[in-house]
């Protein structure tokens, strides 16, 4: 039986005075490359225990940090008022990797709008990672585009109004991991501010324009029946970025939140094989 590997626990400020909360599973051994998680909505750090154990069984050092408003970060909760903030926080956690790890490979791993806030760190600094895993990119979401019209207006008129909840059910078929979703303090009662929506699309009408622009090595996964982002706008990112090392893998069958999903065995497999030719 696998031995949980214990995170380090630590915090970093923002131009704000704020915290943000990281996590840091460390190898026992030398590592031979760090991973960056950013996770998505109806997330935090914690959910990635057990991806960081099998990245730490795989040689592979990881870092999570709860997003602001999000885990145990400062914040209003769920509301970001710019993602351009955002990006920076996850610049200055892979600033600490790279001074705590010199000259290690850095990969980004980032789920659903954590993916798209690691699409918009790619933009403008992709010369500091190896690579980037996207899973299940919230480019593209169910939703009609007069639907995310209305927000969008909305989100000058009443910023922080909450108008968009996720189900957690649509998030996995484990239902253990459903339950957990459901008994988390840190994500009961999430529902998304009119700002926050309106801040993914303008994110994602930005990546439309600039996906070319993206020329680091890409494994982009996704579930054929993810409920709350759709497979196309992962297509649409692999066909538009200019990386000439890519991959596009749909898993048949599998929910949104992948890698805590039934058979995430095999998706983190293919991770960690994918890691392993390029570390």
């Amino acid at each position: 039986m696998q031995t949980l590997t214990q995170p380090l626990s630590a915090t970093f400020d923002v131009s704000n005075g704020q915290k943000v909360f990281y996590r840091h599973w460390k190898t026992a051994d030398s590592p031979k490359a760090v991973v960056v998680i950013v996770h998505g909505f109806n997330s935090h750090s914690g959910y990635y225990q057990w991806t960081a154990d099998q990245l730490v069984d795989s040689g592979y050092e990881a870092y999570a940090l709860d997003l602001r408003g999000r885990g145990n970060s400062d914040g209003e909760r769920f509301y970001i008022e710019d993602m351009n903030e955002f990006v920076g926080d996850v610049d200055q956690l892979v600033s600490i990797v790279k001074a705590t790890h010199p000259g290690l490979p850095v990969f980004v791993l980032g789920h659903s709008a954590g993916g798209v806030l690691s699409c918009l760190y790619m933009l403008a600094h992709q010369d500091r990672v190896n690579g980037f895993i996207c899973e299940s990119f919230a480019y593209q979401v169910p939703a009609p585009d007069f639907a995310i019209a209305v927000l969008k207006g909305l989100s000058h008129l009443a910023p922080h109004a909450h108008v968009l909840k996720l189900k957690n059910e649509d998030f996995s078929r484990d239902a253990t991991a459903v339950e957990s979703m459901n008994n988390d303090p840190l994500i009961a009662h999430e529902v998304q501010p009119t700002r926050t929506v309106q801040q993914l699309a303008v994110a994602d009408e930005r990546l439309k324009k600039e996906f070319s622009n993206i020329q680091v090595p890409l494994f982009i996964i996704h579930g054929s029946l993810d409920k709350a982002t759709k497979p196309s706008g992962s297509e649409f990112f692999y066909k538009q970025a200019s990386s000439t090392d890519k991959t596009l893998k749909i898993y048949e069958g599998h929910y949104h939140d992948m890698l805590n999903d039934l058979d995430k065995e095999v998706v983190m497999g293919d991770i960690l094989d994918w890691l392993n030719q390029r570390a």
